[in-house]
């Protein structure tokens, strides 16, 4: 499809060449209060000094506006990503606007087709959190249901981004699809910004050339979620790192294991089986821990501590569930139990072994923290 020339791609200045057609947004619209905007099922509401943080256009200013509006998943907030928004929000700056970044919980795909559903990189909390270091003013996190589905794709636009956001410029990528069973494109959204007053911004794939190498003698491909979960599935976390723009993080909150780490002098986290962040293949990795929220749910910002990590099912002992077990290099004092953590994993360094003793385990286990050392004073 050919797109008009005011539709140009993401960089070129929003304040210039833009021709505008069709009825401007008023500016004192109040939020959309039709079909599309459903009572908000998250309770939770986001405020902070550096980007507001909304779970329903209730929650948005009647006099916020106007906006630059992208809309995505945005999971993993992978550099390709980031250095689209970045470009956005100076954008939307040089002209006086405020960037917002709309996305959903859960990813579609999760309420759609469960059963195909990709495993996610990010939970919310993380998401937001590397959504609002890009320089945005402000997201909305739209819970996403088969009710929240079923608008076509001008109530979408209609209710969330002119009434809602007083959008004057939507970002999308050309393979845009929004709206009742998709059923909205690129050239849905070009006809719709004629007919409401807002400009579209085409988004051309952002490939590592275009920021910087993905990797030493790399083949060129586009920035892309994919290409981190093929990563972590080989275990290859260097690579998911170089992609996202900093290592891959598991949240999750500790729970009691075996107990057989601390019986052979290696005391372990254990992360509860419903942590978020895609779990790489089996391994040792070498990783950092954080505590960042106490068992009475009290935040906390505390030092990462130098950790060795165990994916597998410990088959030197015949386990048969996956576990995620973090070592804390030295710490043998650490209560971690029903606190949350997290895990930066730094590298890969082995595959999961079935050893033939304790004993020949343990040598290794030594041998794991030593390389552990090595590989996190490296990476300082």
């Amino acid at each position: 499809m050919t797109v008009r020339p005011r539709h140009r791609p993401l960089g070129a200045s929003v304040a210039g060449s833009r021709r505008r057609t069709g009825r401007e947004p008023r500016g004192g619209d109040a939020p959309g209060t039709g079909r599309g905007r459903a009572a908000s099922s998250v309770a939770a509401r986001w405020h902070d000094r550096r980007v507001h943080r909304w779970s329903d256009l209730a929650d948005v200013p009647a006099d916020f506006g106007p906006t630059v509006v992208t809309l995505g998943n945005f999971d993993g907030v992978h550099r390709g990503h980031a250095s689209v928004l970045r470009r956005m929000a100076a954008d939307a700056r040089a002209q006086g606007w405020s960037a917002v970044a709309v996305t959903f919980t859960p990813h579609p795909l999760q309420v759609h087709r469960p059963d195909d559903a990709p495993p996610l990189l990010t939970g919310d909390e993380d998401r937001l959190d590397l959504l609002e270091a890009t320089g945005l003013d402000a997201v909305l996190l739209l819970p996403y249901s088969l009710e929240f589905a079923r608008q076509s794709p001008e109530e979408f636009v209609r209710a969330y981004l002119v009434e809602g956001l007083r959008a004057r410029t939507v970002v999308v990528g050309r393979d845009v699809r929004f709206g009742w069973q998709n059923s909205g494109d690129l050239s849905t959204m070009v006809a719709l910004g004629e007919r409401y007053g807002f400009a579209v911004e085409v988004i051309d794939d952002i490939t590592p050339d275009e920021v910087e190498s993905a990797a030493p003698g790399a083949p060129a491909r586009r920035w892309s979620s994919t290409w981190v979960r093929e990563a972590l599935a080989a275990g290859d976390v260097e690579q998911a790192a170089r992609v996202l723009g900093r290592p891959h993080r598991l949240r999750g909150v500790v729970v009691h294991g075996d107990a057989r780490g601390r019986e052979l002098g290696f005391p372990t986290a254990n992360l509860a089986q419903d942590a978020v962040g895609m779990v790489p293949a089996d391994g040792v990795y070498a990783g950092w821990l954080r505590r960042t929220r106490r068992a009475d749910g009290t935040r906390v910002d505390e030092p990462r501590l130098p950790a060795a990590v165990s994916i597998g099912t410990n088959p030197t002992f015949d386990g048969e569930q996956r576990r995620v077990e973090a070592y804390v290099l030295d710490r043998t004092d650490l209560d971690l139990y029903d606190d949350e953590v997290v895990l930066d994993l730094v590298a890969h360094l082995r595959p999961t072994l079935r050893f033939s003793s304790v004993e020949e385990l343990l040598v290794r286990m030594h041998e794991d923290v030593a390389r552990v050392r090595e590989v996190l004073a490296a990476s300082e």
